[in-house]
């Protein structure tokens, strides 16, 4: 069965069309590293000249105009940074150890159409691309999918009229969105709450204009470029359920390659940590967990917070989930240490694939906030640190995207690579549900009793030491249950 796109045209090993062209600047070629690496000393001799000859503020001075907030060093990804300092052998090496290998191969970078280089160079945006293959099979044709994840800063200062904010992202979104439909991509995840700042951090309930119905603005706006590309789209936005009191929900309306509404799914766990303030403004999902059965593939939407919680990503893999998105918006003093572990280990454990999807930019609210955690008040949420990457059932992942910049993230994906893995390491079959069935049975009952035992130690005898200067006390261990 064909799906999406053949495999002639779907990886690097492959046929390669004509008009096709590296995507991005990820496999840099020497020369163009080289440029990397020179402008760098170029800043860094900019800023000991400034140094010298005006002090330490204007050195100061240069390195903010040259060092984005966000990156570093300048460089987009910390991927990018070895690419551009290490020997091409030993950066092989170290993206072994960082990403894996995918059916025991480094992972293949695919060529895009010309036209979306032409859009990410125009609109400032990151664009890369590879491929996860499978082992091929006697009796499966190869299912390959191309997926796409964007991330995006906002458009325009919190300041900004509600509905001008709104129309200026959809601007900048919609050129990623031409890109990935330029690309051929079937499926592609958008940021949680990609239609607005995320300003859950201060409390306020202005803010809650930003919601809208399920088949609302955002949606319709969605709904043409579906049809436009014959595209899946997951569109996380502030919901407004008009049917039940107006009540607000975090939820991923799933639109079908034909602009119809599949279905929905509303975020299961609401963090109460740091400026997370989320549940001033809606409460925990009741949707379950879902799987949508799209003509591309099987897929699923853990949205954000739910990544820490691996029931979560454990009952989306029940369900039958082929591919889980993880639409996110996280800063990285609080997550990022976390944030390249989580997704790809859902992705072992339950044998599917996980596109992970975070924000990027400083978002500044005009009336300073606090969060109870002792910390003075601020303005800002701190840095979305981007970072959208790809995790494969077989362990292996992509580089991630910009660390500050927007970005499109395609990849290939042979769906067969699921049941493969399921063959491989038997999770399944030797997971033994009905132990954890019955202990979370007994532990959500008032009188839950935890399964510990009690050691108790009684001083019997004590045998002089051969020496004579130490004493050794014989213990005799009694179980108390």
């Amino acid at each position: 069965m064909r799906i999406g796109i053949s495999q002639s045209d779907s990886c690097s090993c492959c046929r390669r069309l004509p008009s096709l062209v590296p995507t991005s600047d990820y496999g840099l070629s020497s020369t163009r590293r080289r440029s990397k690496i020179e402008k760098s000393m170029e800043t860094d001799r900019s800023s000991k000249q400034a140094e010298k000859e005006n002090g330490k503020a204007a050195a100061e001075r240069v390195l903010a105009r040259t060092v984005p907030e966000g990156s570093i060093d300048g460089f987009d990804s910390l991927h990018r940074l070895l690419e551009a300092s290490l020997e091409p052998e030993i950066l092989q090496e170290v993206s072994r150890i960082l990403l894996g290998l995918n059916c025991g191969k480094p992972l293949e970078r695919i060529l895009l159409p010309e036209v979306a280089g032409s859009l990410s160079t125009k609109y400032d945006f990151d664009l890369q691309a590879f491929c996860f293959r499978a082992d091929e099979e006697s009796l499966r044709q190869p299912r390959v999918v191309r997926v796409g994840l964007i991330q995006n800063s906002i458009a325009l200062p919190t300041t900004t009229p509600i509905n001008e904010q709104k129309k200026a992202i959809m601007h900048k979104v919609k050129s990623m969105i031409d890109a990935a439909g330029a690309s051929g991509v079937n499926i592609i995840c958008l940021q949680e709450a990609w239609m607005m700042p995320f300003a859950f951090c201060t409390r306020e309930k202005r803010w809650c204009e930003f919601s809208e119905p399920i088949d609302g603005e955002c949606t319709q706006f969605l709904q043409d470029l579906a049809r436009k590309y014959s595209m899946v789209i997951v569109n996380p936005i502030l919901e407004r359920d008009v049917k039940h009191g107006e009540v607000l929900w975090n939820t991923a309306v799933i639109i079908g390659n034909n602009g119809n509404i599949i279905g929905i799914h509303r975020k299961n766990h609401i963090p109460r940590v740091g400026d997370f303030n989320e549940s001033t403004y809606y409460m925990e999902g009741n949707t379950g967990h879902p799987v949508f059965e799209t003509c591309y593939g099987k897929i699923a939407v853990n949205i954000c917070y739910g990544r820490h919680h691996p029931l979560n990503w454990l009952a989306f893999g029940l369900n039958g989930a082929e591919i889980v998105f993880n639409p996110s918006a996280t800063v990285g003093e609080l997550s990022e240490p976390m944030w390249p572990i989580e997704a790809r280990n859902a992705a072992i454990a339950n044998s599917y694939f996980v596109g992970s999807i975070n924000r990027v930019g400083t978002e500044a609210f005009p009336n300073p906030f606090t969060s109870g955690d002792g910390k003075p008040q601020h303005s800002d949420f701190g840095h979305f640190y981007g970072s959208s990457y790809f995790s494969s059932p077989d362990a292996s992942c992509t580089p991630s995207l910009s660390r500050y910049r927007d970005g499109l993230l395609v990849s290939d994906m042979d769906l067969n690579l699921c049941r493969q893995l399921k063959d491989k390491w038997g999770f399944r079959m030797t997971a033994r549900y009905e132990l954890y069935a019955d202990l979370l049975s007994r532990y959500l009952k008032p009188d839950f009793i935890p399964q510990m035992l009690y050691v108790i130690f009684h001083a019997s005898s004590v045998i002089p030491f051969a020496s004579s200067r130490a004493s050794l006390l014989h213990y005799r261990i009694n179980f108390a249950f």
